[in-house]
């Protein structure tokens, strides 16, 4: 590794994964991931994340490949724990197809912890359409 391709962040654990990151990925993937992940940390730094509306699957697939949505999945979850082990994992949950999470290491190699996390999943779909049709009953707006 040359000088020029050691990571020199400030050491938090985010900067070090961005430097990973930017030595790994291809050049335009990583701008990719820059444009994705840098207003959500901004808001991080500023503590203000609760009002930023953010979503990695906003339906155009051609916007972000898969593995670019995972990275930036994994770069706003290393901001926000402190943890480099993070990893994308994805379910297999009824009614909703395939869902992907992020969960540090030790969850992601638990097939017990794993079934919790779906049947969690599970629960909260069925809820959100039981409200969602008391809302379209009641002529409130059904988009949340």
């Amino acid at each position: 590794m040359s000088d020029s391709e050691i990571p020199h962040g400030d050491g938090r654990p985010v900067d070090v994964y961005l430097d990973l990151l930017r030595i790994r990925m291809d050049t335009e993937d990583y701008r990719l991931l820059m444009r994705a992940v840098e207003p959500v940390l901004e808001a991080i730094e500023e503590e203000r994340l609760s009002s930023l509306d953010f979503a990695l699957d906003s339906g155009n697939n051609d916007e972000l490949p898969q593995e670019v949505r995972d990275e930036v999945a994994l770069v706003i979850a290393t901001a926000v724990t402190g943890r480099l082990d993070n990893e994308v994992v994805e379910l297999h949950v009824d009614d909703t197809g395939p869902v992907r999470i992020v969960t540090d290491a030790t969850t992601a190699s638990d097939p017990t912890r794993l079934g919790e996390i779906a049947d969690y999943i599970r629960d909260r779909h069925k809820q959100t359409e039981e409200l969602r049709g008391i809302a379209e009953v009641s002529g409130l707006p059904t988009d949340f």
